[in-house]
């Protein structure tokens, strides 16, 4: 999830997150998690609160304004670190690229698989 603010309508929420808001907390499948006082006001969910409650991570980003709120770990599935192992590959040129050489800058990793 994306987004410029951290109150974010609860519809938002629900759609982009997979979380549905019940009286019990946020709920997915037979998963409830309890929400605290202050996570939902005025039909808007307060993300800085319940992004932790449900293991999501959120970054944000000042130069552009935005949050991102990330997929939840309760599982036990998560990254324990945002750090990529070294890559060496080569270009298009055939010439070897390092992944370590855009150190410091943010970077989006696509891969594909024919099979």
């Amino acid at each position: 999830m994306i987004t410029t603010e951290l109150q974010v309508p609860a519809e938002q929420f629900e759609a982009e997150t997979g979380w549905q808001l019940k009286p019990e907390g946020a709920c997915k499948g037979d998963l409830c998690v309890p929400l605290p006082d202050g996570a939902l006001a005025g039909g808007k969910v307060a993300v800085d609160v319940v992004a932790p409650k449900l293991g999501m991570p959120v970054v944000h980003d000042a130069q552009r304004g935005l949050y991102a709120i990330g997929p939840e770990s309760l599982t036990g599935h998560a990254l324990s670190t945002a750090e990529a192992p070294e890559l060496v590959l080569p270009d298009l040129a055939g010439n070897e690229f390092r992944l370590s050489s855009l150190r410091g800058q943010k970077v989006l990793l696509v891969a594909w698989a024919p099979y």
